[in-house]
Formats: structure tokens, sequence, C-alpha cells
């Protein structure tokens, strides 16, 4: 899953609200480094992309994409099922999505330690609305042109949304089918 899904899973206090996202940015062991809330937040983050990477509805999701694509589909499938979760967002949440997207936006300016690249990036996501842009399908061709500049082949990703456009309805299904078995999971209390 990418952000926006993180952060709607992961709780909505501020430090579960920056650990949602730190789950991005921080590696390694968690060792007392952040506030309990936070690792809590980012433990979540890890335990959420092993569940999506073992599902069963994930490997169908991902089965469909053409195998040129297949070495990146993993992340064009998170950004378009944020996509679907903005879209679709009235079906997953009570708070409007301009209200949870101000809520996030209000937390990462208030935080003076954020890590990394996020700190980088958090003032363009918010004077952008990275969040509440995953509504439009169009803004996804910015988005994974943005992650192209970062890999290694990024020609792999300059057809992806010629792929989503084909695909756009069985993928929505996949999602509707995978989310809310995905909402159980991270509902679900960790020891």
């Amino acid at each position: 899953m990418n952000y926006l899904a993180h952060l709607h899973l992961g709780g909505q206090r501020p430090g579960q609200l920056l650990g949602s996202l730190y789950g991005d940015f921080v590696k390694g062991r968690l060792q007392g480094q952040f506030n309990p809330e936070i690792e809590a937040a980012i433990q979540l983050h890890r335990s959420i992309d092993v569940f999506t990477d073992r599902h069963p509805l994930v490997d169908v999701a991902l089965s469909r994409f053409t195998l040129t694509r297949r070495r990146y589909a993993g992340i064009v499938l998170d950004v378009f099922f944020d996509h679907c979760l903005a879209r679709d967002w009235a079906q997953y949440a009570d708070l409007p999505l301009s209200h949870f997207t101000a809520d996030v936006y209000r937390v990462l300016a208030a935080e003076q330690q954020l890590p990394g690249r996020l700190a980088q990036i958090a003032p363009h996501m918010a004077a952008n609305d990275w969040l509440g842009s995953y509504r439009e399908f169009a803004v996804l061709d910015q988005v994974l042109r943005g992650i192209s500049r970062r890999l290694s082949r990024p020609e792999e990703l300059a057809a992806a949304m010629d792929e989503l456009r084909r695909l756009y309805e069985p993928l929505s299904d996949d999602f509707r089918l995978f989310y809310p078995q995905l909402q159980a999971f991270a509902a679900t209390p960790r020891i």
C-alpha cells in the first residue's frame, strides 16, 4: 500500500499518523529512537506491507500486468490502490478526505524532526495535496514519473498508465475485495 492507505489504516493520533508515514522512510530495527506510539505505527506499517505482499488477491492483481512491467507492478499497484481509496473514500472512512488530509498535513508541519527524505518531501506533499490528489486518475501519471526518477530502470514504468487504463476495472474490483480484509487485519490488536 502507498501513503494514503497506510495513513488511513495506522490510526488517527499524531504519533500514529507520523509512524504510518515513517514506515517508508525508517529502515532497520527500532531501538527506542522514536516514542512508543510512533514505533508501534512503524511496526504496523511493516506488518501491513507483509500482509499485502503475501495476499492471494494481490497476487491476482499483480498477475494482470504484462511481463515487461511485472518487476515494478507492485509499485504501480500500490499507487493505483491509493487512487481507489481516495476515489471511494466515503465507503471506507467517516471523516471526509479533505479533513483527513488537512489533519495529516498539520501533523507533519508541526513535527520538527521528520526522518530523512520525508523532511524534504513533506512541504511539497502538503502544498500540492498529494494525498487528496490521488482521487484523480490522471495524477497517477505524475506520481509514477516521480517514482521512476528514483529507479535504476525507469523505462519499465514508461507505459504503466496505458496498462492501468486497460486494467482499471479489474484492478478496481481487486481493491474492493482486498481493502476490507486489509482494514480488518490492521484493526487486529498486536502484542
